[in-house]
């Protein structure tokens, strides 16, 4: 044989070798390799089966979701998991500063026990086992809404006080509202008396809510704030979730007549004392009307500047440092207050007084035994002072918490529901 032909055998030899070692190491899976796979590696297969094996059924969840902003400082930062246990949950600002919070007792929810503040960034990590031991981890960031669109109401009276039978219920919005009935529809406001109970919009920004007549004496009034995520405005949302209860008090009902300058206090309906006084002079009337005492002050000052009385040189006609026993009754700064700087004889004879009904009293506050002492002792925030005869105009309902002034009718068409 030549060497050309030997060479040729010898190729085709190991062209038939390699052929026969290319199917051995095909099908070194024996029987399973050809069982419907098509001849597919399983390895892979084998790897991912593996790696199921090692995960987590723990599924957690966070709210708000990661990312989001203008998030309720309320109701945001819930953890929760399914098929497992939370084991750690930590939240912190985005200075690191920690937020305090619980897991639950069956260890399946978290939430923070803290407020949460506006327009912070707040980070969350969480982690998991399931019945297995395998942990699982979540983590989110959020976005708290800020001050700019958001908003909330003062409202008074405060909670837990014990208040006069004729306090309205009084929000004041520190943003105009024009979505009246969505943020109306958040607030309900109820007595144990049964009363049917309306809110009325004086404006934007202000919303008082009262009955038909005062409250019934000695009964419990609940305000229910559901404020968070409620537009108020064009992008503006609110951010409380809120509950307040009041009691009302004995019902005293005070009658300043500037005719015969008299003022008479009655409790149940039945009068308790006489006290004389000097209301406004014929030249500054003090208002006609329903009033509310919304502040109460042993001692105050009162400057006429400040309510648009001046002399020629724009000083305020009268400047007194230490009015006595003085309750606030209109926010345009119509008292009744203690008065030790008048003779005593004006009291009951003589109007004169720049519009507040002045009751004599003592330098000091001091002496319990005078008319202003007794009648600030034995007034509450709420009371009800009903001044008549005086020749002027009946005070604005919103000229403090006098609401009382507009009739009934058209309490109600100011509702937005």
């Amino acid at each position: 044989m030549t060497n050309s032909r030997r060479r040729k055998g010898l190729t085709v030899a190991s062209a038939l070798l390699g052929g026969v070692l290319v199917l051995s190491a095909c099908s070194s899976g024996g029987d399973d390799a050809s069982a419907g796979d098509g001849g597919k590696d399983t390895s892979q297969a084998k790897v991912d089966e593996a790696a199921a094996e090692k995960t987590s059924e723990a599924q957690i969840k966070i709210t708000p979701k990661d990312g989001s902003d203008n998030a309720s400082i309320n109701n945001s930062a819930a953890v929760t998991v399914s098929k497992g246990t939370l084991t750690d949950v930590s939240m912190t600002t985005a200075d690191g500063t920690a937020v305090d919070g619980e897991i639950s007792a069956d260890k399946t929810s978290w939430k923070p026990s803290v407020q949460l503040e506006r327009s912070t960034t707040y980070k969350l990590a969480a982690e998991a086992k399931d019945a297995d031991g395998r942990v699982a981890h979540e983590n989110a960031s959020f976005t708290t809404v800020s001050p700019t669109n958001s908003f909330i109401g003062t409202f008074t009276p405060d909670d837990g006080t014990t208040v006069g039978v004729g306090m309205p219920v009084s929000i004041n919005f520190d943003k105009a509202i024009t979505n009246k009935a969505a943020v109306q529809k958040g607030i309900t406001v109820s007595s144990t008396s049964g009363q049917e109970v309306v809110c009325h919009w004086f404006n934007a920004n202000r919303m008082d809510c009262r009955p038909d007549d005062y409250w019934q004496e000695n009964s419990t009034v609940t305000l229910k704030l559901a404020l968070d995520g409620v537009e108020g405005a064009d992008g503006v949302y609110g951010v409380q979730q809120k509950t307040v209860t009041f009691k009302t008090g004995r019902n005293q009902v005070t009658y300043v007549d500037a005719k015969t300058k008299q003022m008479k206090v009655t409790q149940d309906g039945k009068t308790v004392k006489t006290i004389p006084i000097s209301a406004g002079s014929p030249d500054n009337k003090t208002y006609e009307g329903q009033m509310v005492i919304s502040e109460k002050f042993k001692e105050t000052r009162m400057n006429g500047a400040t309510v648009g009385f001046t002399d020629d040189d724009g000083k305020g006609e009268y400047d007194i440092k230490d009015v006595p026993h003085a309750m606030r009754l209109t926010t345009s700064g119509t008292f009744v207050h203690g008065n030790y700087w008048g003779a005593d004889s004006i009291f009951g004879s003589v109007n004169t007084s720049h519009g507040c009904v002045g009751l004599n009293d003592t330098k000091g506050a001091n002496d319990p035994d005078t008319e202003g002492a007794w009648f600030y002792n034995n007034s509450i925030v709420g009371d009800v002072v009903v001044v008549q005869n005086t020749g002027d105009k009946t005070v604005a309902p919103d000229n403090g918490l006098n609401g009382w002034n507009m009739s009934w009718a058209d309490w109600k068409a100011g509702s937005a529901v």
